[in-house]
């Protein structure tokens, strides 16, 4: 389940082994197969293998929901309890053989979704890969699991997580998206979600069998004299096979009933045709299986009932342990294989019936085979398993849709041989290559690409219990100290203090918007002292910023990005662009409502010199998908319009061309610079997207010649993410309490309204 590459592999046993003989075991298991056991209490192996992942996580991965006792088991939080300390037994283990500076790890399936937590805890830097074997289920499903939120957050711990398809992957990255609140984007080809300032890429890559492992067993004579056994019992009939474990979602009766319609509907079939269906052991004990058992008994019977004879059964069901090589012997002798599944991770039965199909030299002599005889092979297969988008010459089917099952039984009977051969080289050419080998190999390059940053990054622990995770960011990205800055805030005595609104001084997750007293008033003790020139820099209209901030008399106001400014309370706004040209506005409008009545839970934000549009409230995927297509739309419409177009958060805006908050923070530290007064120090505070075009300003305006000397410059993103901000502040309640600080260290004075705008206006 779990293995340390090009070390030891590491998973449990399926029986019980006495306290006394485990080190005995261990020491076997490592010297013989280099593998490390982890030994689970009896109890706990069961309340964690039969008990939560059996019972709850297999079902519900499944498309299960227990809507009722009798249809699945509820939640059971003792169960969960004994899966989390089974993984913590297992990452336990893992820590004791693995260099974790050096060694790849690598977690296998649904039994393991926390280990990843545990290890990332113990050991920040740790690479690690997770690959699902199972289904991932759609988020309205998922999204029932009571501790859904912790299973995500446990996968994305790993560095690489892959799935079998790309609709798993899909489900995955919604859920992530719905519950999380993460996008993600692909990145040269991979798809990868910013989580913390780590990068957790998706690989979507069905597993592959083992060639060598199914020619070995082809070539055993036992296999060809079962061959041989077989051709001689069905005596010129042909055979359809299926190989299935017996549960609930392999549809087996769904099957049989496709094959009892078939031979009612042709009765030429009858007596020509054989469905041999072995059944694997259950891995499960539970009412499910043992009520699909008994209705899969019932049907064939009732069919060999109906149309069977003395010496003709057209079903028969081999419900025992069966040997590896009599099914290769199976595989190679059905002139059809069926894999009716209503839900299956992956299933290799397809594959593996390709292989045998295919066969091997030594077995074509011993069954008396030309070498260089053409080979055939016909696939059934469910659309709803993980192997179907792989096998592009199968005959797809809806397992629930017993007639068209039927039909496609028909068909693969009745097809040309010529056909038969073109979809089996196809097929093999593919299996043969995309064998268990490939699909290692390329799991492990990409691993080792997710984890070459590792050490390139500062990265660190936060949250507690299975909410764990590890930020990871550049080296010289630091939280901002407020005595730090102080000290430097002391000792310069011409300042430029620049902040955005929403997500800085009030938090984005706010319903009240309007600036709290605690903001107004150290806003207003840091504009008193002639010191400092304080701005706010946002992107709302500036009619609510002037009524939220109309006690603050000298504060300077930068509204809709920028396109308006003003120095204080009693200087007129200014505009960027004198005259500028807002007709485009009219062209976006229509395009915009067009998509806001057809994206519920969107909204239009006009402003006097651009429009937001806004999908916080749709739908997460759908809101994402309308947001693309929206700015396309406008950059289309408005290809030879004075405008840009940007995504955000949850917006797409369209406004003038030149407008941005890096503008404002350039003309303000030019206006001082102009007017005698260059600033020995700069803070800039924000958030978003857009506050990184101020961050980047400053640092190109301050490094310009005109500068006598360079200030100290304090760039401050919200929130511990990439960014060309050096320092950070956790949320907006850090950010007020810096302000404090810096307030508590001022000079207030009196100051004369008109004088400063005065000597504002004179250096414009």
């Amino acid at each position: 389940m779990l293995k340390g590459i090009q070390r030891t592999l590491n998973g449990s046993l399926k029986v019980d082994v006495d306290a006394s003989e485990q080190e005995e075991v261990a020491q076997k298991l490592l010297e013989d197969f280099n593998c490390v056991p982890t030994f689970l209490p009896h109890e706990l192996q069961k309340r964690f293998y039969l008990g939560f992942c059996k019972q709850q996580l297999w079902p519900l991965f499944h498309y299960m929901l227990p809507v009722c006792p009798d249809h699945g088991d509820r939640f059971d939080r003792l169960l969960w309890k004994a899966y989390v300390s089974a993984n913590k037994i297992f990452s336990d283990k893992v820590m004791e053989i693995i260099n974790p500076e050096e060694d790849y790890v690598w977690v296998h399936d649904y039994h393991l979704m926390v280990l990843p937590t545990f290890l990332r805890k113990r050991y920040n830097r740790v690479k690690l890969g997770f690959f699902l074997h199972s289904p991932f289920p759609s988020s309205e499903i998922y999204r029932t699991l009571p501790v859904r939120d912790e299973i995500l957050r446990g996968l994305l711990n790993s560095d690489l997580i892959g799935f079998h398809t790309f609709d798993y992957a899909r489900h995955f990255l919604s859920c992530c998206s719905r519950m999380l609140g993460l996008d993600y984007e692909s990145k040269r080809g991979h798809i990868g979600l910013d989580y913390f300032g780590r990068t957790i890429f998706i690989k979507i890559l069905p597993v592959g069998v083992h060639m060598g492992r199914l020619e070995s067993v082809l070539n055993l004579s036992a296999t060809s004299d079962k061959v041989k056994e077989i051709q001689e019992a069905f005596n010129g009939r042909k055979l359809i096979l299926g190989i299935d474990d017996m549960d609930i979602f392999k549809g087996i009766s769904l099957k049989l009933l496709a094959v009892e319609q078939l031979l009612q509907q042709h009765q030429n079939l009858r007596g020509e045709i054989v469905l041999v269906q072995i059944v694997n052991p259950a891995r499960g004990f539970g009412k499910d299986v043992q009520e699909a058992k008994k209705e899969t008994y019932s049907i064939a019977q009732r069919i060999n009932c109906l149309y069977g004879s003395q010496n003709y059964q057209p079903v028969i069901l081999i419900d025992r342990p069966v040997p590896r090589f009599e099914k290769s012997a199976y595989y190679a002798v059905a002139e059809c294989c069926i894999v009716n599944a209503v839900r299956d991770g992956m299933n290799l039965v397809p594959y593996k019936y390709i292989v045998c199909r295919q066969g091997t030299p030594r077995l074509d002599v011993a069954v008396g085979r030309k070498t260089d005889s053409p080979r055939t092979s016909m696939l059934v297969v469910s659309e709803f398993i993980g192997c179907s988008p792989s096998l592009s010459g199968a005959i797809r089917v809806n397992p629930w849709d017993i007639d068209a099952v039927a039909d496609a039984l028909n068909l693969a009977i009745t097809m040309h041989d010529s056909e038969k051969q073109l979809r089996h080289e196809k097929h093999y050419r593919y299996v043969s290559s995309h064998d268990v080998a490939y699909w290692a190999c390329s799991f492990m390059q990409d691993l080792e690409r997710a984890c070459q940053d590792h050490y390139s990054k500062r990265c660190w622990g936060i949250g507690f219990g299975l909410g764990f995770r590890v930020v990871s960011l550049s080296p010289g990205f630091r939280k901002l100290s407020i005595d730090h800055i102080v000290s430097a805030y002391k000792r310069t005595n011409r300042r430029a203090i620049f902040l955005d609104y929403d997500g800085t001084v009030v938090p984005q997750s706010s319903i009240i918007k309007i600036p709290s007293p605690e903001v107004i008033s150290v806003l207003n003790t840091l504009c008193n002292d002639p010191k400092n020139t304080v701005f706010i820099v946002s992107g709302r209209g500036r009619d609510s910023l002037s009524e939220w901030f109309s006690s603050c008399q000298i504060l300077g106001i930068a509204a809709e990005h920028g396109y308006f400014l003003r120095w204080s309370k009693n200087s007129e706004w200014e505009t960027i662009h004198l005259g500028a040209d807002l007709g485009w506005i009219k062209i976006a409008e229509p395009v915009m409502r067009l998509y806001t009545e057809a994206t519920d839970g969107s909204n239009i934000e006009v402003k006097e010199s651009a429009m937001v549009w806004h999908h916080q409230d749709a739908d997460p995927d759908f809101g994402l998908c309308q947001a693309k297509e929206l700015m396309d739309h406008l950059e289309s419409v408005l290809a030879n319009e004075p405008a840009v177009v940007n995504r955000g958060q949850h917006i797409v805006e369209a406004k003038p061309q030149g407008v941005s908050k890096g503008l404002v923070a350039e003309n303000v530290l030019s206006t001082m610079v102009n007017s005698g007064d260059p600033p020995d120090f700069v803070l800039c505070i924000g958030d978003d997207r857009s506050d990184e075009d101020m961050f980047e300003s400053i640092l190109r305006t301050v490094s310009s010649p005109p500068l006598p000397v360079a200030p100290e410059i304090f760039a401050c993103t919200v929130g511990r993410k990439p960014s060309k901000a050096k320092y950070y502040l956790d949320d907006a309640t850090d950010v007020v309490k810096l302000l404090q600080g810096l307030a508590t260290a001022s000079n207030p004075k009196p100051r004369h309204l008109a004088h400063v705008q005065v000597s504002f206006e004179s250096t414009v």
